[in-house]
């Protein structure tokens, strides 16, 4: 398996933020090919580690790195990289790894 993670910062604006994401930003990278499933965490920030914590993680599960790298090439994840500009004001990080469990 692998995944894509997209650690969000926190936004200008939580509300507009979470109405973009969900109601837009989601159905566009639902549409990526190869898309095995989608996970979205969000929660307080997390006193335990310190420091500030992202607002919200986003995780995009594929069957292995070759259907994620081919998914985030297609015209569907080209749209999905390219709408973060509309609404990650707070800006993104993001990671792309191979998953193995323990």
């Amino acid at each position: 398996m692998a995944k894509v993670v997209v650690m969000y910062n926190q936004p200008a604006d939580p509300a507009a933020f979470d109405k973009y994401y969900f109601e837009t930003h989601v159905p566009i990278a639902d549409k990526i090919p190869g898309l095995r499933s989608g996970t979205v965490n969000k929660g307080p920030v997390n006193a335990v580690m310190g420091g500030a914590a992202p607002y919200l993680i986003a995780e995009l599960q594929f069957d292995s790195m070759e259907d994620l790298q081919a998914g985030l090439v297609s015209s569907e994840g080209r749209a999905a990289a390219a709408d973060l500009a509309n609404f990650a004001t707070g800006g993104a990080t993001i990671y792309a790894y191979d998953t193995r469990s323990f």
